[in-house]
């Protein structure tokens, strides 16, 4: 019953996914209006935020299953943590790309090392530097462990980069949703974020799922080769 639960969801997720990324295009392009002082370059908020905060997602779900690796030391822990933190960086990626893209035109510049961009560049690169650990670490149950520690460690810094604007005064705008009083969007902008939202939530599960699955071939594999290396 749960396989046949497991497959279906496997099978619908691809197809709302893309329908989800449909109605969020339509949503930012067309139905939203364009923002009075930036125009339609506003419209990349849409994605950069987004992106940040399913990035944010995906690091959560690092951090968890990395605690979980080395509680239970659980294979499948390890794996949800990779996959995760992949995608996260993709998310991060995604953010630090269309965030200077936005800043060109609206401040002159694609850069400025205030405390929010420089901390979002911090904690991608230390993510990264897990991904590449994990590379050139050999032995399974020694990489393993060194990215689950250095995992833990390094989402210290994820709460940070959320709540930089709120800390420090900085060139990065303020928060638009529960950033205080002055802060919000209108209605329409809403919707538009929020359709925007769910599409990214719902292609962050669907590569998840596609990621562990290419981990659990990975791991078939890799059995084979030891046995055949018995033989």
């Amino acid at each position: 019953m749960i396989g046949a639960v497991l497959t279906a969801v496997s099978r619908l997720l691809p197809i709302v996914c893309f329908l989800t990324m449909c109605v969020s295009l339509y949503a930012i392009f067309i139905y939203a209006p364009t923002e009075r002082t930036m125009g339609d370059v506003q419209r990349i908020f849409y994605f950069h935020i987004s992106a940040w905060w399913i990035a944010g997602l995906a690091l959560t779900v690092t951090f968890f299953s990395a605690v979980f690796y080395l509680w239970k030391k659980d294979r499948r822990f390890d794996a949800a943590a990779l996959a995760s933190t992949e995608i996260g960086v993709l998310f991060m990626t995604i953010g630090i790309t269309t965030g200077p893209i936005w800043a060109k035109p609206i401040w002159g510049i694609y850069w400025t090392w205030d405390p929010r961009l420089t901390s979002a560049l911090i904690c991608w690169l230390m993510y990264f530097a897990i991904l590449m650990l994990r590379r050139y670490v050999p032995e399974e149950t020694k990489r393993a462990n060194l990215a689950s520690v250095t995992s833990i460690i390094a989402y210290v810094n994820v709460p940070f980069v959320f709540m930089a604007i709120r800390l420090f005064r900085t060139q990065h705008p303020q928060p638009v949703i529960g950033g205080g009083d002055d802060s919000g969007l209108a209605p329409a902008m809403t919707h538009a974020f929020l359709v925007t939202l769910l599409a990214f939530t719902f292609l962050y599960l669907w590569l998840m799922e596609k990621r562990l699955a290419l981990e659990a071939t990975s791991g078939e594999v890799d059995h084979l080769h030891k046995e055949l290396e018995l033989t």
